[in-house]
Protein backbone atom coordinates (compact mmCIF):
# COMPACT_ATOMS: atom_id res chain seq x y z
CA UNK A 1 0.00 0.00 0.00
CA UNK A 2 2.87 2.54 0.87
CA UNK A 3 4.53 2.53 -2.35
CA UNK A 4 1.08 3.30 -4.17
CA UNK A 5 0.52 6.07 -1.82
CA UNK A 6 3.76 8.18 -2.64
CA UNK A 7 3.25 11.70 -3.59
CA UNK A 8 6.12 14.49 -3.82
CA UNK A 9 9.50 13.72 -2.25
CA UNK A 10 10.47 11.80 0.72
CA UNK A 11 9.88 12.83 4.64
CA UNK A 12 11.65 11.49 7.11
CA UNK A 13 9.95 11.17 10.62
CA UNK A 14 11.83 14.00 11.89
CA UNK A 15 10.39 16.23 9.14
CA UNK A 16 6.74 15.72 9.78
CA UNK A 17 7.34 15.73 13.72
CA UNK A 18 9.71 18.87 13.53
CA UNK A 19 6.49 21.12 12.75
CA UNK A 20 4.04 19.97 15.18
CA UNK A 21 6.05 19.90 18.29
CA UNK A 22 5.82 16.05 18.14
CA UNK A 23 9.14 13.20 18.64
CA UNK A 24 10.04 11.20 16.53
CA UNK A 25 8.76 8.15 18.04
CA UNK A 26 5.50 9.55 18.12
CA UNK A 27 4.98 9.53 14.50
CA UNK A 28 6.16 6.02 14.35
CA UNK A 29 3.72 5.48 17.19
CA UNK A 30 0.80 6.94 14.85
CA UNK A 31 1.82 4.70 11.93
CA UNK A 32 2.02 1.70 14.18
CA UNK A 33 -1.55 2.58 14.74
CA UNK A 34 -3.12 3.11 11.45
CA UNK A 35 -3.75 7.06 12.18
CA UNK A 36 -0.58 7.88 9.35
CA UNK A 37 -1.14 5.16 6.57
CA UNK A 38 2.03 2.67 6.26
CA UNK A 39 5.08 3.99 5.03
CA UNK A 40 7.77 2.75 2.43
CA UNK A 41 10.87 1.56 3.26
CA UNK A 42 14.40 2.33 2.06
CA UNK A 43 17.36 0.34 1.26
CA UNK A 44 18.26 0.59 4.82
CA UNK A 45 15.09 -0.23 6.07
CA UNK A 46 14.13 3.77 7.01
CA UNK A 47 10.53 4.74 6.77
CA UNK A 48 10.22 6.87 3.95
CA UNK A 49 7.05 9.40 4.28
CA UNK A 50 5.51 11.68 1.76
CA UNK A 51 3.32 14.55 1.62
CA UNK A 52 0.35 12.66 1.56
CA UNK A 53 1.81 11.13 5.10
CA UNK A 54 2.38 14.91 6.12
CA UNK A 55 -1.25 15.48 5.33
CA UNK A 56 -2.75 12.59 7.16
CA UNK A 57 -0.77 14.00 10.47
CA UNK A 58 -2.04 17.45 10.00
CA UNK A 59 -5.63 15.85 9.87
CA UNK A 60 -5.32 13.79 12.90
CA UNK A 61 -3.96 16.44 14.90
CA UNK A 62 -7.02 18.95 13.68
CA UNK A 63 -9.33 16.59 14.35
CA UNK A 64 -8.01 15.74 18.04
CA UNK A 65 -9.87 19.31 19.31
CA UNK A 66 -13.04 18.32 18.40
CA UNK A 67 -13.48 14.81 18.33
CA UNK A 68 -11.23 13.54 21.10
CA UNK A 69 -7.83 11.53 20.53
CA UNK A 70 -9.56 8.29 20.86
CA UNK A 71 -12.35 8.90 17.96
CA UNK A 72 -9.71 10.46 15.75
CA UNK A 73 -7.43 8.01 15.89
CA UNK A 74 -10.27 5.75 14.94
CA UNK A 75 -11.74 8.60 12.19
CA UNK A 76 -7.99 8.22 10.60
CA UNK A 77 -7.94 4.56 10.78
CA UNK A 78 -10.98 4.22 9.21
CA UNK A 79 -10.07 6.05 6.34
CA UNK A 80 -6.51 4.54 5.69
CA UNK A 81 -8.44 1.04 5.20
CA UNK A 82 -10.80 2.41 3.00
CA UNK A 83 -13.22 2.40 4.75
CA UNK A 84 -14.75 6.10 4.71
CA UNK A 85 -18.47 5.64 5.45
CA UNK A 86 -17.45 4.25 8.36
CA UNK A 87 -15.21 7.49 9.00
CA UNK A 88 -18.64 9.80 8.47
CA UNK A 89 -20.33 7.71 11.12
CA UNK A 90 -17.97 8.41 13.87
CA UNK A 91 -18.02 11.89 12.96
CA UNK A 92 -21.68 12.03 12.64
CA UNK A 93 -21.81 10.74 16.40
CA UNK A 94 -19.36 13.53 17.49
CA UNK A 95 -21.70 16.21 16.04
CA UNK A 96 -24.65 14.51 17.37
CA UNK A 97 -22.89 14.11 21.17
CA UNK A 98 -22.46 18.36 20.69
CA UNK A 99 -25.84 18.67 19.91
CA UNK A 100 -27.00 16.85 22.42
CA UNK A 101 -24.46 18.76 25.12
CA UNK A 102 -25.99 22.43 24.16
CA UNK A 103 -29.34 20.95 24.28
CA UNK A 104 -28.44 20.11 27.88
CA UNK A 105 -26.77 23.44 27.75
CA UNK A 106 -30.35 25.15 27.18
CA UNK A 107 -31.87 22.86 29.84
CA UNK A 108 -29.68 24.48 32.13
CA UNK A 109 -30.20 27.84 31.71
CA UNK A 110 -33.68 27.29 31.92
CA UNK A 111 -33.20 25.26 34.87
CA UNK A 112 -31.57 28.37 36.55
CA UNK A 113 -33.91 31.06 35.06
CA UNK A 114 -36.35 29.12 37.40
CA UNK A 115 -34.16 28.97 39.77
CA UNK A 116 -33.61 33.18 40.01
CA UNK A 117 -37.39 33.10 39.32
CA UNK A 118 -37.91 31.39 42.33
CA UNK A 119 -40.51 28.75 40.49
CA UNK A 120 -37.27 26.10 40.72
CA UNK A 121 -39.63 23.34 39.20
CA UNK A 122 -38.26 19.88 39.87
CA UNK A 123 -37.30 17.02 36.86
CA UNK A 124 -39.85 16.49 34.78
CA UNK A 125 -41.17 20.25 34.05
CA UNK A 126 -44.21 20.76 32.14
CA UNK A 127 -45.12 16.79 32.50
CA UNK A 128 -46.57 17.02 35.99
CA UNK A 129 -45.35 17.59 39.45
CA UNK A 130 -42.42 15.65 41.01
CA UNK A 131 -43.03 11.89 42.45
CA UNK A 132 -43.53 12.59 45.73
CA UNK A 133 -43.49 9.17 47.53
CA UNK A 134 -43.57 10.64 51.50
CA UNK A 135 -44.50 12.94 53.49
CA UNK A 136 -42.90 16.55 52.13
CA UNK A 137 -41.02 15.21 49.82
CA UNK A 138 -39.90 12.10 47.50
CA UNK A 139 -37.50 8.90 48.08
CA UNK A 140 -34.49 7.78 46.64
CA UNK A 141 -35.89 5.07 44.42
CA UNK A 142 -38.32 7.71 42.38
CA UNK A 143 -36.22 10.48 42.37
CA UNK A 144 -33.62 8.61 40.65
CA UNK A 145 -36.12 6.97 38.12
CA UNK A 146 -37.20 10.74 37.22
CA UNK A 147 -33.61 11.82 36.43
CA UNK A 148 -32.90 8.82 34.41
CA UNK A 149 -30.27 8.01 36.45
CA UNK A 150 -28.97 4.58 39.32
CA UNK A 151 -30.05 5.16 43.58
CA UNK A 152 -26.25 4.55 43.60
CA UNK A 153 -25.59 7.83 41.68
CA UNK A 154 -27.78 10.20 44.56
CA UNK A 155 -25.95 8.53 47.36
CA UNK A 156 -22.40 9.55 45.66
CA UNK A 157 -24.02 12.88 45.18
CA UNK A 158 -25.34 13.11 49.01
CA UNK A 159 -21.14 11.73 49.85
CA UNK A 160 -19.81 14.55 47.31
CA UNK A 161 -22.10 17.16 49.16
CA UNK A 162 -24.51 18.09 46.28
CA UNK A 163 -27.66 16.72 47.64
CA UNK A 164 -28.84 16.85 51.37
CA UNK A 165 -31.58 14.77 51.90
CA UNK A 166 -33.20 14.67 55.13
CA UNK A 167 -34.03 10.98 56.90
CA UNK A 168 -37.42 9.53 57.54
CA UNK A 169 -37.43 9.38 61.75
CA UNK A 170 -39.63 6.42 61.26
CA UNK A 171 -38.71 4.11 58.15
CA UNK A 172 -34.79 5.85 58.07
CA UNK A 173 -35.28 6.59 54.65
CA UNK A 174 -33.48 9.37 52.18
CA UNK A 175 -36.18 12.36 51.86
CA UNK A 176 -35.41 14.60 48.85
CA UNK A 177 -37.48 17.99 49.87
CA UNK A 178 -38.02 20.52 46.77
CA UNK A 179 -34.48 22.17 47.18
CA UNK A 180 -32.47 18.81 46.70
CA UNK A 181 -34.97 17.49 44.17
CA UNK A 182 -33.83 21.20 42.52
CA UNK A 183 -30.14 20.87 43.29
CA UNK A 184 -30.03 17.28 41.81
CA UNK A 185 -31.34 17.91 38.82
CA UNK A 186 -28.48 21.24 38.22
CA UNK A 187 -26.10 18.61 39.12
CA UNK A 188 -27.56 15.77 36.57
CA UNK A 189 -28.04 18.49 33.64
CA UNK A 190 -24.16 19.71 34.86
CA UNK A 191 -22.64 16.24 34.98
CA UNK A 192 -23.96 15.76 31.42
CA UNK A 193 -22.19 18.87 30.33
CA UNK A 194 -19.02 17.13 32.13
CA UNK A 195 -18.32 19.17 35.00
CA UNK A 196 -16.79 16.61 37.79
CA UNK A 197 -18.52 16.59 41.17
CA UNK A 198 -15.67 18.33 42.35
CA UNK A 199 -16.82 21.32 40.57
CA UNK A 200 -20.12 20.97 40.81
CA UNK A 201 -20.73 20.56 44.75
CA UNK A 202 -19.58 24.25 45.76
CA UNK A 203 -21.43 25.78 42.82
CA UNK A 204 -24.81 24.02 43.99
CA UNK A 205 -23.81 24.60 48.04
CA UNK A 206 -23.43 28.95 46.37
CA UNK A 207 -26.87 28.52 44.69
CA UNK A 208 -27.90 27.20 48.20
CA UNK A 209 -26.61 30.18 49.75
CA UNK A 210 -27.43 33.82 49.87
CA UNK A 211 -24.53 34.45 47.18
CA UNK A 212 -27.44 33.62 45.00
CA UNK A 213 -26.26 31.56 41.06
CA UNK A 214 -23.77 33.96 40.01
CA UNK A 215 -20.60 31.41 40.23
CA UNK A 216 -23.68 28.55 38.37
CA UNK A 217 -24.02 31.57 35.44
CA UNK A 218 -20.00 31.81 35.26
CA UNK A 219 -20.06 28.07 35.18
CA UNK A 220 -22.75 27.79 32.14
CA UNK A 221 -20.69 30.43 29.96
CA UNK A 222 -17.60 28.46 30.05
CA UNK A 223 -19.15 25.40 29.56
CA UNK A 224 -21.26 27.52 26.01
CA UNK A 225 -17.20 28.92 24.92
CA UNK A 226 -16.57 25.00 25.26
CA UNK A 227 -19.20 24.06 23.28
CA UNK A 228 -18.38 27.12 20.64
CA UNK A 229 -14.77 26.13 20.59
CA UNK A 230 -15.02 22.73 20.20
CA UNK A 231 -17.70 22.75 17.01
CA UNK A 232 -15.35 25.52 15.28
CA UNK A 233 -12.53 22.48 16.10
CA UNK A 234 -14.86 20.16 14.02
CA UNK A 235 -14.82 22.47 11.33
CA UNK A 236 -11.71 22.49 11.17
CA UNK A 237 -11.05 19.23 11.49
CA UNK A 238 -13.46 18.78 8.42
CA UNK A 239 -11.52 20.94 6.33
CA UNK A 240 -7.54 19.14 6.84
CA UNK A 241 -9.86 15.82 6.80
CA UNK A 242 -11.54 16.82 3.71
CA UNK A 243 -8.03 17.78 2.12
CA UNK A 244 -6.42 14.42 3.15
CA UNK A 245 -9.59 12.31 1.48
CA UNK A 246 -8.37 14.59 -1.86
CA UNK A 247 -5.03 13.94 -1.45
CA UNK A 248 -5.73 10.25 -1.33
CA UNK A 249 -8.00 9.80 -4.57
Amino acid sequence: MGRNLQRGGRLRPVDLARGHGLSTQAIRNYEEAGVLPAADRTPHGHRAYTPLHAQALRAFLALVPGHGHRTAASIMRAVNRGAVDEAFHLIDDSHAQLLDDRRTLRAVERALGDLESGTAPGPGAGSGPAPVSGAGGTFIGPLAHKLGIRPATLRAWERAGVVRPRRDPRTGYRVYDEADVRDARLAHQLRRGGYPLEQIAPLIARVREAGGPGPLRAALRDWQGRLSARGRAMLAGAAELEAYLRERG
